[in-house]
């Protein structure tokens, strides 16, 4: 007769063995926690046909790393597709990256999610990887408990390797050889990511991303909303899903109350919804809706002005219109060119309304002021009435910031370009403004210091007035009215 002892010993070992198969009981067909019930961690692995390059950009705790990402490399790596898979298939084994921000990190979460607790070696082959098809463990000095690699049996009788990376072993370490699955889970450095899409190339491998968008509109979210949007379905060349914490069956109401109310309120729009915000880097964090103006003719007493911001890579332009009833200014055109030559921008200028008056930084996009000097010079023998505008940077910003705040500055909703730069006009972690697609951000600046102050009313012998915002030959996007 078994003793006590030898029952719970019996007892722990077909838990361990039922643990060990966990991978089988995800996604069942019904119940509390049924497949469908899991719609936008379906639609990340179905966007597998299609896209080389994915990212669930998503809320915290709805199964990213676990359920998405992890989920799908074990399949890839076992080759054990459910009947039901929607997505990508290799018929063969395959060599995989898994990366996560430190060794520490990669350990404990992506480790952990694939083989099991690393503390407690018993327990490894209880996690993502099924216990029975783990071959062999590669493991590492530091930090401890870590592995380099693991190798798991795939159905065709070869064996996938998992190879456990981090972003700060730095790019270098993200060279050499083919790749067939790279799997980031939270967002790599832009360097790391480009190498590990490199990596996929030559054998049609594909890039996952999981990760929560705490880096705000950084240069790897950019990349699948470009200009802090999400394309459209023909414009997609990478594919993003977007999970919050309604999209997921195993959170309740009351556990998220209790997770929202504990959150910093900067991060509560990224780790509830998955929605990049710049959150305490902004420099201007003033919502879109009050910033934004439904288009309208401009009345033909309201003076005008503009500001220009010059250099090669991109010379913009920003006009203004000021009701001085009310005292609100209104941003009305915009033009934003590269690399041509300052008679082309002249001439788009010109055609807004050669009678208005503008202002233009002195030091041209990072010239000398000498140089600054000689291309206003260039620009007034274009014709065009500039003088330099006030380039205070800080007390401009206060005096934008101010004006939007309050409600005196307006911007007309047609202004993609304006609104493109306003989403990602950011300081750094160190308080320095990114100096990056900021072109139109100065013009409102030098506009708010400057041109207004020079604004003037159409004089009486222009009989065309510029009501709506006039397309301008060029480039479609990087145009605007």
């Amino acid at each position: 007769m078994a003793s006590y002892q030898d029952l719970i010993d019996i007892y722990e070992e077909l838990d361990r063995r039922k643990r060990r198969k966990r991978f089988f009981e995800y996604y069942p067909d019904s119940g509390p926690l049924r497949r469908d019930l899991y719609k936008k961690h379906i639609a990340f692995f179905r966007a597998g046909l299609y896209f080389r390059e994915r990212a669930a950009i998503a809320a915290n705790r709805i199964g990213k790393t676990e359920g998405m990402g992890g989920y799908e490399v074990v399949v890839h790596a076992t080759g054990l597709y459910p009947d039901w898979w929607p997505g990508r298939r290799f018929d063969h084994p395959i060599d995989a990256w898994a990366a996560g921000t430190t060794g520490e990190t990669t350990r404990d979460i992506i480790q952990t999610k694939l083989v099991g607790p690393p503390e407690k070696e018993s327990e490894w082959g209880t996690a993502l990887i099924p216990g029975h098809l783990i071959q062999n463990y590669v493991r590492k000095a530091r930090p401890a408990n870590s592995l380099e690699a693991v190798i798991v049996r795939h159905v065709s009788g070869g064996s996938s390797i998992i190879n456990f990376k981090s972003y700060e072993q730095g790019r270098k370490k993200f060279e050499g050889t083919a790749k067939h699955v790279v799997w980031f889970d939270e967002e790599p450095p832009m360097d790391i990511y480009t190498e590990g899409l490199m990596r996929t190339m030559t054998v049609d491998g594909i890039v996952l991303c999981t990760f929560t968008p705490l880096e705000g509109l950084s240069e790897v979210v950019l990349m699948f909303m470009p200009g802090g949007k999400l394309p459209g379905v023909n414009d997609m060349i990478r594919h993003v899903t977007f999970a919050d914490w309604d999209d997921v069956p195993h959170l309740t109401e009351k556990s998220k109350r209790e997770l929202y109310a504990a959150l910093p309120p900067h991060q509560r729009e990224a780790r509830s919804k998955g929605v990049p915000s710049l959150g305490s880097g902004a420099i201007y964090p003033v919502a879109e809706e009050i910033v934004s103006v439904k288009d309208f003719v401009i009345p033909r007493h309201w003076p005008r002005a503009y500001a220009m911001d010059v250099g090669w890579n991109w010379t913009a332009a920003l006009w203004g219109a000021l009701d001085r009833e009310s005292g609100v200014g209104y941003l009305y055109s915009c033009y934003k060119q590269g690399k041509a030559e300052p008679a082309i921008h002249a001439s788009a200028i010109r055609s807004r309304g050669k009678w208005i008056p503008g202002c233009v930084d002195p030091a041209a996009n990072g010239r000398s002021q000498r140089d600054g000097e000689r291309l206003i010079n260039i620009y007034q023998d274009e014709d065009l009435d500039l003088v330099n505008a006030d380039n205070a940077v800080e007390a401009g910003l206060y005096d934008v910031w101010t004006a939007l705040s309050s409600g005196t500055l307006k911007v007309f909703k047609s202004m993609s370009p304006w609104f493109d730069e306003y989403r990602i006009y950011r300081r750094d972690k160190n308080g320095k403004i990114v100096k990056s697609n900021d072109h139109l951000m100065d013009c409102t600046r030098y506009l708010k210091r400057t041109g207004f102050s020079r604004a003037i009313v159409m004089p009486i012998s222009n009989n065309v007035i510029m009501n709506v915002n006039p397309r301008v030959s060029g480039r479609p996007s990087a145009m605007c009215a």
